[in-house]
């Protein structure tokens, strides 16, 4: 099996990288990413020395050179991680969102159409569904729900699903579509929530909390999300939307608080800013099709993976120091500086 994966070198891309290759012996990985400021070559250091991992330094929008790449590698199946993927960056300049998410999208599909129907997977969320109230913990978002995006972000990630879906029954596409929870785990950039906080606490700055924290997500472990990809690719039916997520719910404000005891940092270190435009209440996916249709579950209890999490970050300090001291201190400056 030959597995195109692009934005592997980002997140969640990048862990699906070490799963397959560890998972997978007899798989070729082909990986593909533009390297923009979430993109890390540093992350794929360790699969960069496997005969089994090819990389291109490639952007998904190029019509031209993505064709390239399968002529060249001709890949049996293709898993779409690359995506614009944080929503204040996208109130700031939606375009861009529309062009990788949506248009990117496309132009890995018509390659799979061109080269022989290749397998077609491409990775959501569940901001598409929008919210759910604070009120109702019985309500669960499930593949039925109606699609009610509140940023740029998530209209974008819609926009794809449905032009997935839309290739499946108009061109018979092989394609199936996965939304997930929030994500946590080693390489994550520190913008998101809790790498941001674990970054800041360590360095005794102050850990920005968006209105009050009392917006919930579901939270999986990243490794956890890796294995749905994989048993979707493997036995996903063409056509269908699955649900991954974690049946762990919590407050911003509970992690944040979390994360102060595990790293002995004072909760005085919590500062509370302007709350972002459109903020999300509540994120909850029922994975219960996934379960019983292929067997999926969670396995990493969240207590668990905080600490693997933290621990990581606490090892592998270079990594996102070096981050931090770029480009990114201009956009912290901007998302948090004047809150």
């Amino acid at each position: 099996m030959r597995i195109l994966v692009t934005g592997g070198a980002g997140f969640i891309g990048a862990n699906f990288v070490y799963y397959t290759l560890k998972n997978h012996p007899d798989y070729d990985i082909i990986c593909v990413d533009s390297l923009t400021y979430a993109g890390n070559l540093s992350t794929l250091q360790k699969a960069l020395k496997s005969p089994r991992f090819t990389f291109y330094r490639q952007d998904i929008r190029d019509r031209d050179g993505i064709d390239a790449i399968f002529q060249k590698e001709r890949p049996d199946a293709v898993v779409n991680f690359a995506a614009e993927s944080h929503v204040d960056r996208s109130i700031e300049t939606p375009e861009l969102f529309l062009q990788t998410n949506i248009l990117g999208a496309q132009v890995m599909m018509d390659a799979c159409l061109r080269y022989g129907n290749v397998r077609f997977h491409q990775v959501s969320t569940d901001e598409i569904y929008g919210d759910l109230p604070l009120d109702r913990p019985d309500l669960l978002f499930t593949e039925n729900s109606p699609l009610r995006p509140s940023s740029p972000y998530s209209a974008s990630k819609a926009g794809a699903d449905m032009l997935t879906l839309a290739y499946f029954r108009t061109y018979g596409l092989r394609a199936t579509v996965s939304r997930c929870s929030n994500n946590y785990g080693p390489f994550q950039f520190p913008e998101k929530l809790i790498p941001l906080m674990i970054a800041n606490a360590l360095e005794d700055k102050p850990l920005p909390v968006y209105g009050q924290g009392l917006n919930v997500r579901d939270w999986l472990y990243v490794a956890d999300h890796c294995r749905a990809v994989d048993l979707i690719l493997e036995k996903g039916e063409p056509g269908q939307v699955y649900n991954v997520g974690g049946h762990n719910e919590m407050r911003n404000i509970d992690i944040v608080k979390l994360l102060c005891a595990q790293l002995g940092k004072p909760e005085s270190l919590i500062t509370f800013v302007t709350d972002r435009k459109g903020h999300d209440l509540r994120y909850a996916i029922d994975p219960a099709k996934i379960r019983a249709e292929l067997g999926w579950e969670p396995q990493t209890p969240f207590a668990e993976g905080l600490k693997k999490t933290v621990r990581w970050y606490l090892d592998n300090r270079p990594w996102w120091e070096q981050i931090i001291s770029g480009e990114y201190r201009n956009y912290y400056q901007r998302m948090y500086g004047d809150r």
